[in-house]
């Protein structure tokens, strides 16, 4: 894998949006073999442009207007190319820059006898466009910058990229680049591009517009394993043959294809209540209770050590406790929330579960229960049961009451594992002490 990060943009371009992307990656165990970055490699771009431009492919434009933008003008309307300036001179082009007068350099893209720039698009199918649709688009800035247009296919040329896969929203620009590969004398490597992601309101998928929850981090930060989350970036936009939802990256790689993107844009469901997407959060779920425990248990280990809680008892005893609460969570964090009791002493009773705590007679019983349970060096899930109902008969009130209680005393939630299951997380010894403490 090549990582390349497109840092030429120097405005949008901030150490904190590079620790994102390298966060992000680390998180997927999306490693990379090789990384580079365009702003470091902007001799070999500039080689590139000046290659051209001395071919004759190329013109610098000294036009006030458009010196300190290059492409400012193509939003103002119509605009295809600067005759004056493509009429140019060699000897005058190379005066005027001698003097130091600014200028851009821009691509004279055939206008004389126009024809067709076409490529087979994987997922679009065949794309076309005639030069005399194509304007002169710069390659380098007034300042010497490459556009992004310069940088991408120069590095392209240079790494000898075989296939480019980008968002939908480049395919107009793929007809520029394969007129640069042809001008530089190489063969573009195949362009496919992918449905964009777009939010709820139809809206392109924006940082700068949506803010954090369009960040690989707010999911991770939320809880999400990374192939529940690799698992539901792969269905925006596209689906296997088979139609299955739960995959694992060894079912993904092995079905991805091309012919399952779809043409139109997938949308990310959110909102600034609830910034997770649904069926991300349903996804995860899946992973969490059926991935093999000994892969869940590195996760909850850093997710319980990120909020300083360090479980009692031993591995053992750990793992039985993960396999058993898991089916009831979604994502990592509830490990240490709803999940609290089944490694720490300390924890918050849920309103639900005081009433049940609190209704006659409840915690006298559930004190006998402790002294029973203390008793007998049998703790086993039958053993608990048998004395939890025995207890009950003996009082003459209903096992329930009793179950709902001990549930309350010793995880301070209304639900969760079996009931006698619960026991058995919560260890022998905390058990009693919680139930003779209520």
């Amino acid at each position: 894998m090549v990582l390349r990060i497109d840092d030429t943009d120097v405005e949008r371009n901030t150490q904190a949006s590079l620790d994102s992307i390298m966060d992000g990656l680390n998180w997927l165990g999306l490693g990379w073999d090789e990384f580079y970055r365009q702003s470091e490699r902007l001799d070999l771009h500039r080689r590139l442009a000046y290659r051209l431009l001395d071919s004759g492919l190329a013109y610098r434009d000294f036009t006030p207007a458009v010196a300190g933008d290059a492409e400012e003008r193509l939003h103002e309307g119509p605009w295809l190319c600067n005759p004056e300036m493509r009429a140019l001179s060699k000897a005058e082009s190379e005066r005027r820059a001698d003097e130091g007068e600014p200028f851009v350099v821009r691509f004279r893209v055939p206008r004389e006898n126009p024809r067709e720039v076409a490529f087979q698009d994987a997922v679009y199918g065949p794309q076309s466009k005639s030069t005399a649709d194509i304007e002169d688009f710069a390659l380098l800035r007034s300042n010497g910058m490459p556009t992004y247009h310069m940088a991408s296919c120069a590095d392209d040329i240079d790494l000898q990229i075989t296939h480019v896969i980008r968002g939908q929203d480049h395919l107009t620009n793929t007809f520029k680049h394969i007129l640069i590969f042809e001008g530089a004398g190489i063969s573009p490597p195949q362009f496919t591009h992918l449905p964009l992601l777009i939010a709820p309101d139809g809206a392109k998928l924006s940082k700068r517009k949506h803010g954090p929850v369009v960040s690989v981090t707010t999911y991770r930060d939320a809880g999400f394993l990374p192939i529940g989350y690799i698992n539901f970036l792969c269905l925006l936009g596209w689906s296997p043959k088979d139609n299955r939802e739960q995959m694992s990256l060894r079912d993904l790689i092995t079905a991805f294809s091309f012919d399952g993107v779809n043409r139109s844009n997938a949308v990310v469901n959110f909102s600034e209540e609830d910034p997770v997407d649904p069926k991300a959060l349903w996804l995860n779920s899946q992973h969490l209770r059926t991935m093999p425990v000994a892969e869940l248990l590195p996760y909850v280990k850093q997710t319980l050590a990120a909020a300083g809680i360090a479980p009692y008892g031993d591995e053992a005893h750990f793992t039985f406790t993960v396999d058993t609460i898991r089916s009831r969570f979604s994502t990592l964090l509830e490990f240490s929330n709803r999940g609290l009791a089944y490694f720490s002493d300390k924890f918050p009773i849920d309103p639900a579960s005081l009433e049940k705590l609190n209704a006659p007679g409840a915690r006298e019983l559930l004190r006998e229960l402790g002294n029973r349970l203390a008793a007998n060096p049998e703790f086993t899930e039958g053993s608990v049961e048998a004395e939890l109902r025995g207890l009950a008969a003996e009082r003459g009130v209903k096992a329930g009451i009793l179950i709902n209680a001990s549930r309350a005393a010793l995880t301070g939630q209304p639900v969760g594992p079996s009931a006698f299951a619960v026991f058995l997380c919560i260890g022998r010894e905390r058990c009693i002490e919680r139930l003779k403490g209520v």
